[in-house]
Order: C-alpha cells, then structure tokens, then sequence
C-alpha cells in the first residue's frame, strides 16, 4: 500500500481535500519525497556528544509516518543512535494536536513511555478517526501502564506551546511536508546532514555513510623495535 506524504498546505472545504489528495499523489508517483531546501540549519545537527543522529519532522496522524516509524525505530535501536523527533502539525488533520500534546505528558513520566505512545499511536492509526477515538485509545494506554489521565493533561497550555515551537522551527528549517527525515552527523568529513526521501531504501546507506565521514582517522601502527642480542 502506497503511504502518500502529508502535506503542509491546507484549503478549505472540499476543494481543499480534492487538493491535497492529487498533490499527494502526484509526490507519490514518483516514489519518493521531493528534496526540501533548507533554509536554516540549526535544528540539524545530533544531540551533544553523538558523531550521528537521525532527525524526523512528523505527525502522528500521517500515514507515511506510519510507514516510516518501524524503520527509523529499528535503524536508531541497531545503531545505537539518538532519534530526535520533531512535532510538525498538519493543518487538516483532525486529532494529531491532541496526540502532539499527550506524547508530550507522558514524556514528562519518561521520554521512553513517550516515545512509546508515539509509536503505538502510529500503529493503531487504522482505529484512531477523531479526536474521540483518540481519548479512548489514550485512557487504554495509560492504564496499560498505570497510569491515570488527569482531567486535562496540559491545563497551562506549556505542552502545547512546545508543539507549536517545533511547528516554528520546522517552517524555519523550510519542511514543508512529514514525514521529512535527516541523518545529520557531528564534524564530518562529509555532508552535515543528508535527508532521507526513500526510508525503506536509504536510510541504512545514509547512516553508514555518516558513521564513515565521522570515524576517527586510524592510529599509526607503532614501528616494532629490532630485538637485541
């Protein structure tokens, strides 16, 4: 099944979804995202002390992400390298601000629960339609992990106002569609972060080449000393 991007642009109405579904498709058809033009670099680099990191830009509630999600989870595990997850919200998506905002308040329990619910919410996108679906799939959550759900989960608004920072820095950096993925690297000889348009395909290679251009260059073997008689 094809997995079309999600994209940034929204129009109302029922011209705006005719919209969306042939510029998805016409991205699609080739296979591929279209290369983004980066216009600020800032937010592409690894977390302090990694030669290589992957960078996301997504949403909880695109299919593609979907797709993406196992695959960038099994390169960060098999690599052991930090996966750094930015929220970019889609404008026509109906309950992935509320996803956004709740990944957040179980990142405050661990970053590891958080990253969890992430991950499950994109593996039970099929059952999650709005945004009362999404409640219920998120109370079950919780519980699953003794956890209960306050009444409202970000009563002062500071979760939310993280998810619209990542918002500002993706439309500074120039995404304009998720999922758009970087492998960026520290000190390269080489390129200092490469996106990713084909994950099931390139995302491996990518790593490689960044773990390669990163390396410490070999120490000089030490000259063997001649034995004395």
């Amino acid at each position: 099944m094809l997995r079309f991007p999600c994209l940034a642009q929204s129009v109302p109405g029922r011209a705006g979804l005719l919209l969306v579904a042939a510029l998805a498709f016409s991205v699609s058809a080739a296979h591929a995202q279209t290369p983004i033009q980066v216009l600020d670099a800032s937010a592409l680099h690894p977390p302090l002390g990694a030669r290589v990191a992957i960078v996301e830009f997504d949403d909880l509630q695109c299919p593609a992400c979907a797709a993406a999600n196992p695959t960038l989870k099994a390169a960060a595990a098999q690599y052991k390298i930090p996966w750094v997850r930015y929220d970019f919200l889609i404008p026509y998506h109906n309950w992935s601000r509320n996803a956004a905002i709740n990944a957040r308040w179980f990142d405050l329990k661990s970053k590891a629960l958080g990253d969890e619910y992430r991950d499950q919410v994109f593996a039970s996108q099929p059952s999650i339609y709005n945004p009362g679906s999404l409640a219920q799939f998120t109370e079950s959550f919780a519980r699953g992990h003794g956890l209960t759900l306050p009444f409202s989960v970000d009563p002062q608004g500071k979760l939310a106002s993280e998810v619209d920072a990542d918002g500002v820095l993706a439309r500074r950096t120039g995404i304009k569609s998720t999922p758009t993925i970087f492998v960026v690297a520290a000190n390269s000889k080489g390129k200092a972060f490469a996106q990713v348009l084909n994950p099931a395909q390139d995302l491996y290679n990518t790593i490689d080449r960044a773990l390669a251009d990163t390396a410490p260059p070999p120490k000089p073997a030490l000259a063997k000393k001649p034995s004395g008689k």
